[in-house]
């Protein structure tokens, strides 16, 4: 695999135009990743006491609107 060093040399090569496909591929896949991960977690119930703290923070008149 090309490292690091070497794949922020060609960065700098790109034109604009593709710099800027590059990004939005990278925040894309960065997207689907985060999701991936955070569907993990909730499936292997790492966000269990979060949803039952806000749940009972709920019920006691304790959240804020956003």
């Amino acid at each position: 695999m090309t490292n690091v060093v070497e794949l922020q040399r060609a960065i700098l090569g790109l034109s604009e135009a593709e710099y800027t496909e590059l990004r939005r591929w990278l925040m894309d896949e960065d997207w689907e990743r985060w999701e991936r991960e955070f569907e993990e977690d909730v499936r292997a119930g790492k966000l269990d006491t979060l949803a039952t703290e806000a749940l009972e923070a709920k019920t006691k008149g304790e959240l804020k609107a956003l």
